[in-house]
């Protein structure tokens, strides 16, 4: 299925001032909200983890279609993440191309129940949205698990945005003594228990994270690395993230160039 790129180009647009009409006004979730569990499960979460298990036992043409699935919902999250799945290195918006199945859907159905806050990207996440850009495909929880299966097919960026490089040494220090546990020794995290791979991520995304989960603005938030981070200073916060920001991925998860195309969407 290709899909035009001028298409993108529109809903890019439109995304951007919508979301900068979300955070002018009521966001999608008050800080007096009850706070959301790290990883409760339940509702859609539960729902789309059903079809991944499907999927494993699916016959290669019942795949194709699931592909096929995926890349029609992924026209709306292109618009903001890119055909290629890579964000920007400015950090408004993450790579999520290589990313983890289980962690794409966790952050997709908080995101949908309001676990997690983001006015931008909500109204894009809702299910008529999605269902309006590929109605054969519908905006429940088939459509998160189909997307998130193509999302982490699609080759990295081999050249996301790093950091200064002015204290790696104590990044390297303090990723190793407090952040291997669970993201792994070269940030790749874990499918199973829902750790986000880090590795390849944009540096000014990351420190933009890392710092609304030290300070307690993302609700959804592993409480264990809440606790593990706080008492990281800045200058610790922009060590460890400029060092992450360095860890590249696997030399067969990364796209041949930074002039890769992705020609789902020509």
């Amino acid at each position: 299925m290709n899909i035009s790129r001028v298409s993108m180009v529109a809903l890019g647009v439109l995304a951007m001032t919508t979301g900068v009409g979300a955070f002018a006004g009521k966001p999608a979730a008050q800080s007096n909200d009850k706070p959301a569990g790290w990883n409760q499960g339940g509702g859609e979460e539960d729902e789309a983890l059903v079809y991944t298990r499907k999927f494993k036992t699916m016959t290669p043409e019942q795949l194709k279609k699931v592909r096929a699935d995926g890349v029609a919902v992924f026209e709306v999250c292109s618009a903001c993440h890119l055909p290629e799945g890579w964000g920007t290195k400015d950090g408004t918006f993450p790579q999520l191309a290589g990313q983890h199945v289980n962690v794409i859907i966790k952050q997709l159905a908080d995101i949908r129940a309001k676990n997690r806050d983001n006015p931008t990207m909500y109204p894009f996440a809702l299910p008529q949205e999605i269902k309006n850009a590929a109605p054969q495909v519908g905006g429940g929880a088939y459509a998160i698990a189909a997307v998130a299966r193509y999302i982490h097919s699609i080759p990295m960026n081999p050249d996301n945005g790093v950091g200064p490089g002015d204290n790696l040494e104590l990044g390297e220090k303090l990723f190793k003594a407090n952040c291997v546990r669970c993201h792994g020794e070269r940030g790749e995290g874990s499918n199973e228990k829902f750790y986000p791979r880090i590795q390849g991520q944009h540096y000014k995304y990351l420190l933009r994270q890392f710092e609304w989960i030290r300070d307690g603005k993302r609700r959804n938030a592993n409480p264990d690395m809440v606790k593990q981070i706080a008492g990281f200073s800045d200058t610790d916060m922009k060590a460890v993230v400029d060092y992450v920001s360095r860890l590249k991925p696997p030399k067969e998860d990364l796209a041949p160039s930074p002039d890769w195309y992705n020609p789902d969407f020509d």
